[in-house]
């Protein structure tokens, strides 16, 4: 399902644990990290995909988080072409975002990247708020960064415009 300008709706997930650090998945059987992040299906709603997203790649349900923010709109990256499957190129261009910032409720041992029948993490850990994006995937970088700053309003709230620059 793609929109009108050829991008796929998509959710994002930044997940805070009590320290106010974010959840940072390493992609299966590559040496990337990145949140977790998954397509919006036809008739889900955003946050219905983001809680379906985060059961299946990080094995957390709607018990074990609470949704701290989201973002005001989407939030578009561009896929580059040698990554567009060929029957696609031409009407994709690459995603589109809402992201959400939830606060893990429970604990890291409620962390499963094993719920899925084809999991999209193999290892994960927490790091501090502002990841360093050199170790995002380029075409995504701009679109984190946005991400980041936007819902780190909610996480630092007294800190100036609540965000450091990226």
């Amino acid at each position: 399902m793609l929109d009108k300008d050829g991008y796929r709706p998509n959710v994002g997930i930044i997940l805070l644990n009590r320290r106010n650090e974010v959840f940072w998945g390493k992609r299966l059987g590559q040496h990337s990290w990145q949140f977790p992040q998954g397509g919006i299906k036809l008739g889900e709603t955003p946050e219905q995909a983001m809680y379906r997203e985060l059961y299946e790649e990080v094995g957390l349900q709607t018990e074990h988080v609470q949704i701290v923010g989201r973002t005001r709109g989407w939030l578009r990256y561009d896929v580059p072409e040698q990554w567009i499957r060929r029957e696609m190129r031409g009407s994709y261009r690459g995603q589109k975002q809402i992201w959400y910032l939830l606060r893990l409720l429970g604990n890291d041992c409620d962390v499963r990247l094993d719920r899925s029948e084809k999991p999209e993490f193999d290892a994960w850990r927490w790091h501090e708020y502002w990841v360093p994006m050199e170790s995002v995937i380029e075409f995504k970088r701009d679109v984190y960064g946005k991400a980041l700053r936007e819902l780190a309003r909610f996480v630092f709230p007294k800190a100036r415009g609540g965000a450091r620059p990226l």
